[in-house]
């Protein structure tokens, strides 16, 4: 019973911490990354669609993105929704066939705010794995009268290291991320 707690546990904590890593990878570094792009929903006839189901992403050049639509009648839809990103700063060029989004040069005043805004999507993943510990803590404690006191507070010490193995996870992305903006 203890066990699968802290599996279910250890489990979607992993599953907050790809989720906080995807997010990390939505942040504008210097360089153009089409995983910037995965979350931008498009207006396909009528229904939001994202992206990647609608166009094949290259990245040809450092700072340049290239958004090849499947369907070229989604062209203006695709760059109108590329233009309609908050924080991107891009400006893209349509030739008829393909999208060309060029990335402006990032100044120390933006990188700064994509760190603060990177350091607050770490907290919010740390924040979404203590409340995944709590909710395995209250499990355990309703576990009470069916197993002894000696397997509980063991189960809370094997709890409180897979928490903390998976804050430290989060930490490490949030510095890498870090080192990667504030690199000129």
């Amino acid at each position: 019973m203890i066990s699968d707690v802290l599996a279910d546990a250890a489990e979607r904590m992993a599953k907050a911490i790809e989720v906080a890593k995807e997010d990390f990878s939505s942040v504008r570094t210097g360089r153009a990354n089409p995983q910037m792009f995965q979350k931008i929903m498009v207006s396909y006839y009528g229904t939001p669609t994202p992206l990647a189901q609608l166009a094949s992403l290259s990245n040809p050049e450092a700072r340049t993105i290239m958004v090849a639509p499947f369907d070229k009648s989604a062209l203006r839809d695709i760059e109108q929704a590329i233009r309609d990103v908050p924080n991107l700063g891009a400006n893209p060029t349509n030739d008829g066939n393909v999208i060309r989004v060029t990335l402006p040069e990032l100044t120390e005043e933006r990188r700064k705010e994509y760190v603060k805004l990177v350091r607050t999507k770490g907290e919010d993943a740390k924040v979404a794995i203590r409340n995944i510990r709590r909710k395995a803590k209250d499990d355990l404690d309703s576990l009470k009268g069916e197993v002894g006191d000696d397997d509980l507070a063991r189960g809370e010490k094997e709890l409180e290291a897979v928490t903390k193995t998976h804050t430290d996870q989060i930490d490490d992305a949030l510095k890498r991320k870090e080192a990667e903006l504030l690199a000129v």
